[in-house]
Parts: C-alpha cells; structure tokens; sequence
C-alpha cells in the first residue's frame, strides 16, 4: 500500500469512527427535541447536527483550520495567473486573477461537496441504522456544509473583486439565484450518487473520475468565446458551466447575466434534483442491508 492509499484509509477509518460516536450522540437529543411542538423542529435540529459535525471535521487538527479554505483557491490562481499570463499569455482576458479565482471557487465548491456527499451515507452507516429520520438530510447536510467554505470564499472574491475596483452595484443581486443554481444541482447530484454508492461502492471513484473530467469541460480557466460555437449549447447545459460564465459577468463586467444561460442552467439543476429525490426515494428502503 503506497502512501496516498495509506492515508486515503486512514482518513476514511477515521470519519467513520466519527460518524459511529456521532450515531451514539444524536438519537438522545432527536429525542429530547421530539418533544418540540413543531416537526420541523426536529428536522433543523438534526441538519444543523450533521452540517457542523462535518465543518469541524474537515479543519481538526489542522493548525490553520478554515485559512485553508482561503489559501487553496489563492495558491491555484496564482499559478493559472502565472501560466496564461507567461507560459500560454491570452491578451482577450482582462483581470485574469479575478477571472480564475471566479472559476475555481465555483468548482472547488461543485468537486469537494460532490464527493463528499458522495460518501456520506457510508460514513454516517450508523445514523441510518439507528435514527428515524428522512435519511435525505446527510447528503444534502454534506453538501451545505460545504457551502459554509464557499460562502467564505465567496466574500473573498467579493473583497479581490473591490481591490481590483468594481465596486458593489445592483447586478450584484443576481449573485443568489446564480449560487442558488449550483446548490440545487450539486443537491441532486449528492442525492443520487450517496444512494447508488450504498450499492455499489465504486460510485465514489466514478465520481472522482467525472470531476477531473469536468474541470476541463468547464470554462474555470479559459473563457467561454473560446469555445466552437458548435459546442455552446452543450456547455450551457452544464450548470456549473453557466454559474461560473453568469457569476463572470456580474461580477467583472457589471451586466445582468444571461438569462438564456441562467435559464438553461437552472432547468437542468432542478431537473436532476426531482429525479435524484426520486431515485432517492425509491431505493432508500434496503440501506441498512448493504451499510
């Protein structure tokens, strides 16, 4: 076993363990809160559970704990900043910082939350066997708790975006439904592969496969007039595609962004959320079999 896979093992023993002790935990308080007058007492209650039980884990024993969150996507664009500026210069790219950083914070959130929802289901086996509740809530808990760091990297790009001096302006109101896009289609996406990995646990690598892939089939660090105009409509298909092209032109050109882009996106977001709340939904029942 070479040390990736050592670590890899260790990392998985070790959110598992977690999970485990998270399992003995939350059943005694889901009880005390059933007593609430209202059900959706208990569901908050729980969402809120997993959603920091997984931000803490992410950043223990780490000595710069949430910093990472800021130092990974400055590090990336400072070396594509220096590779399309040196190495492969492209002149048609103004603010070619503000221009990657916008791209690799909107996929880093897409990569690192559907991965991690991926597994969230195997890592919390013991919630699902011991808790009554809509087993629903832990990949889409997984993926807003990585929507903490986004939102974190987000107000980092807001304050780059200001030093490079565009300032705040009414556009910037387009800059929730356009998140609200890539939430709702990394939700459909968590709900799908989470319950396909209880059956078969290759899922996760699969899906480590589709996001290198993706990466590059996705304008993060190269603009979308570079593109054949053949292949456009595919990539507007792509949701994180149109956030990242939407976001750029809110937030570097101040315009309203496109709403055809917009649009496509959100369909194609939605779309695979009522599909991966279907799929859900119909195979939830032999979980326990297979955890």
């Amino acid at each position: 076993m070479d040390l990736r896979q050592h670590t890899s093992a260790v990392k998985e023993s070790a959110e598992a363990s977690f999970a485990a002790s998270a399992a003995d935990a939350l059943p005694n308080a889901f009880t005390k809160s059933s007593r609430a007058p209202r059900a959706g007492h208990n569901f908050m209650f729980v969402v809120s559970s997993l959603v920091m039980r997984d931000f803490r884990v992410r950043y223990r024993n780490m000595s710069l704990g949430i910093l990472w969150s800021l130092a990974n996507p400055l590090i990336m664009m400072l070396v594509l900043t220096f590779v399309f500026k040196n190495v492969f210069p492209n002149s048609s790219v103004k603010n070619y910082p503000a221009f990657a950083l916008i791209g690799l914070i909107s996929y880093n959130f897409f990569s690192l939350a559907w991965s991690s929802s991926t597994t969230s289901l195997s890592y919390n086996a013991g919630l699902v066997k011991r808790v009554r509740m809509m087993r629903e809530i832990i990949p889409i808990a997984s993926v807003l708790a990585q929507s903490i760091h986004f939102l974190i990297q987000i107000l980092l790009v807001l304050i780059f975006v200001v030093a490079l001096g565009m300032y705040p302006n009414r556009e910037w109101l387009w800059i929730v439904p356009i998140l609200a896009v890539e939430l709702v289609f990394v939700s459909g996406l968590a709900l799908l592969c989470s319950a396909f990995d209880v059956y078969l646990r290759d899922t996760r690598y699969l899906v480590d496969s589709a996001v290198t892939v993706m990466f590059w089939l996705t304008p993060v660090f190269y603009p979308v007039e570079l593109i054949p105009v053949r292949f456009r409509t595919a990539y507007e298909l792509n949701p994180i595609a149109a956030v990242i092209v939407c976001l750029r032109r809110v937030l570097l050109d101040a315009k309203m962004p496109s709403l055809q882009t917009l649009g496509l996106g959100g369909i194609v977001a939605s779309g695979l959320f009522l599909i991966g709340l279907f799929v859900f939904d119909r195979i939830k029942g032999n979980f326990c079999d297979y955890l």
